[in-house]
């Protein structure tokens, strides 16, 4: 279920102001009797304001940022870690997926390294074996970050159904030359540069700890 816009109502009060603001100085033009010069010019310069106002609103509309609409992604809540890591490359795990999940917009993340799913948590998928597709093979061969805006508008979207199939945005970040670092989102373009920055040095310091095994 979409989120209501927190920020309509701001971006509609110029608008409202403007409007009723124009129609006072109408009514208040059309009671009066006899009109004064210098009402003629507090009039004029009313219009105008309310003409300002009018227009400030209508461009916020275009240029004002909206919220994305976010949904509840479908799924359990979990976290499944590889049995066979070493503990230390556990906590690096837990550690990592911990941070991403309460710091950025992600609800659901994987990470898959050398064929293998060593982690998956937050919102999860029934379907626990990822079978890399057309993208994330892609990113595992070029070792370069894709980032799916709006994940229901790309054809190649049924191969990510190892993610929660209301995925909203996936970022594909490759870790190292062996393995991608998943990250699903409840709203479309919801990561910013800084979370695109961000995951990427957070990936090369999962490499550093995940290159030992």
């Amino acid at each position: 279920m979409a989120k209501p816009d927190p920020n309509r109502i701001l971006r509609l009060l110029p608008i409202a102001v403007g409007i009723l603001g124009g129609s006072l100085l109408f009514t208040n033009r059309i009671l009066t009797p006899a009109l004064t010069d210098s009402q003629a010019r507090s009039d004029a310069l009313g219009v105008i304001l309310s003409a300002v106002l009018i227009l400030t609103g209508l461009l916020w509309q275009q240029i004002q940022p909206r919220t994305p609409d976010s949904v509840e992604l479908i799924g359990e809540e979990g976290f499944e870690l590889d049995s066979e890591l070493p503990d230390s490359v556990k906590t690096e795990l837990a550690w990592t997926s911990h941070i991403l999940l309460t710091n950025t917009v992600t609800r659901s993340l994987i990470v898959f390294y050398r064929g293998k799913v060593l982690l998956r948590r937050g919102i999860l998928s029934p379907n626990k074996e990822v079978k890399p597709g057309v993208i994330l093979q892609r990113v595992l061969d070029k070792q370069k970050s894709v980032y799916l805006v709006a994940l229901r508008v790309y054809p190649g979207k049924i191969e990510f159904d190892y993610m929660p199939e209301n995925t909203q945005g996936v970022i594909c970040q490759p870790i190292g030359k062996e393995g991608v670092l998943i990250l699903g989102a409840n709203a479309p373009r919801s990561y910013t540069r800084q979370d695109e920055t961000w995951v990427s040095a957070i990936a090369e310091k999962l490499d550093n700890a995940l290159s030992h095994l």
